[in-house]
């Protein structure tokens, strides 16, 4: 204290910012955070009858329906890949972005009570909800590895690890902060327009048939490619395949339009969420 003004360590005001809050002011917050994850975690959960088992027994039951219709009715070929092996793959991948985007699209909707009370940075919660939606992903990873062993011991498809494999953690950690991005930027629409969340649902379900899950991208025909191709998820699907798996269609071109256009909406999303996120408790 000088002069008798005192100098404080945090400020709270009625003004907005684009910046949002600096790391030291978001790390002080860390067990708040944790106990938002348990708290994500252990809701979904509460009073079901198999508990935790629903993270392994939803992956399971759309891996059998994706291998019945789209493999043995259908009859969309996997390559070299066991169809098994392939649907499982992008069943994790996708569960882990569909979920954290439409987890953090409605931060406001479903914590306007609690933020209303409160006060912590408000971006503490869609980043818990991510780190929720991780957990699950890791829990999920165990299944998936199990399925690559079992096929890579009692089939011919074999796994030949390479330079790749240190892009895995790469292109979860990219479709992790892609997921977060657009919930960010969804989160603000949806508190103002309500029935913005409907279309969310909906626009999720379509945007997994122009994301390579239930097919490989070179399977694709030529004059339908390009369009799968302006998907920045597409490339991180094929690399994920490629580093886990051994097989995936990616260029550098493509790779790094996925980087530049994940991050770019990640920063935009965040400036629109930080200027904008304490006047929307008025509005929801």
């Amino acid at each position: 204290m000088s002069k008798g003004k005192a100098v404080w360590d945090w400020e709270i005001n009625s003004k907005t910012s684009f910046w949002g809050h600096g790391i030291p002011e978001l790390w002080s917050y860390r067990h708040l955070m944790v106990g938002l994850v348990r708290r994500h975690f252990l809701l979904n959960y509460q009073q079901t009858v198999l508990g935790p088992l629903w993270i392994l027994f939803q992956p399971i039951l759309t891996l059998f329906t994706y291998v019945l219709v789209f493999n043995k009715i259908v009859g969309i070929q996997t390559g070299s890949i066991p169809p098994v092996v392939f649907y499982a793959s992008g069943i994790v991948l996708w569960n882990f972005f569909s979920e954290s985007f439409t987890g953090t699209a409605s931060t406001f909707k479903d914590n306007a009570q609690l933020f209303g009370k409160v006060y912590f940075p408000r971006i503490i919660m869609p980043i818990s909800v991510i780190n929720t939606h991780a957990l699950r992903l890791l829990i999920q990873l165990l299944l998936l590895f199990m399925v690559v062993g079992y096929y890579s011991i009692f089939s011919s498809f074999s796994i030949h690890f390479n330079i790749w494999i240190l892009a895995f953690p790469f292109t979860i950690i990219l479709i992790g902060i892609f997921g977060l991005a657009l919930g960010l930027l969804f989160s603000v629409i949806t508190a103002k327009y309500r029935d913005i969340t409907n279309l969310v649902t909906l626009g999720v379900r379509l945007f997994m048939f122009i994301t390579p899950v239930i097919y490989p991208l070179s399977t694709v025909p030529e004059n339908l490619r390009w369009l799968v191709q302006l998907n920045p998820l597409t490339p991180l699907f094929e690399l994920f395949r490629l580093s886990l798996l051994g097989e995936g269609y990616i260029t550098s071109y493509q790779l790094l339009y996925s980087v530049v256009i994940t991050l770019l909406v990640l920063v935009g999303a965040t400036l629109l969420f930080n200027k904008q996120g304490d006047k929307l408790i008025d509005v929801v």
